[in-house]
């Protein structure tokens, strides 16, 4: 068996700030992002924000779609969500800058 994948140490953080910044409870994120087809419940929005669990690839999208975000800013540790939440423009993120990223390692 192959080694587990590495998972990003930002992404909990991320999604939680997402919805905060929308203002927002977790039954509307999750009415938002539209994922009640994967059979997933609310509750499980608390442990994404948490970091107990990992989202689905399809709600890390929803979540991207929402904030009007790439994907790869979810995903990558070493970018920052824009200060605006949605984004104006679809936002490729926010490189961090090197002294942020080496502390974080």
């Amino acid at each position: 068996m192959g080694s587990p994948r590495p998972k990003p140490k930002r992404l909990a953080e991320k999604l939680l700030r997402i919805r905060t910044a929308l203002g927002i409870s977790q039954p509307e994120i999750f009415n938002r992002l539209g994922v009640g087809h994967l059979k997933i419940d609310y509750t499980k929005i608390s442990t994404y924000e948490t970091g107990k669990r990992e989202p689905p690839l399809q709600v890390l999208l929803q979540y991207a779609r929402v904030a009007n975000i790439l994907m790869e800013v979810l995903a990558d540790d070493e970018l920052d969500l824009p200060e605006t939440l949605p984004s104006p423009t679809r936002s490729e993120g926010i490189k961090r800058p090197l002294a942020a990223r080496s502390k974080k390692l």
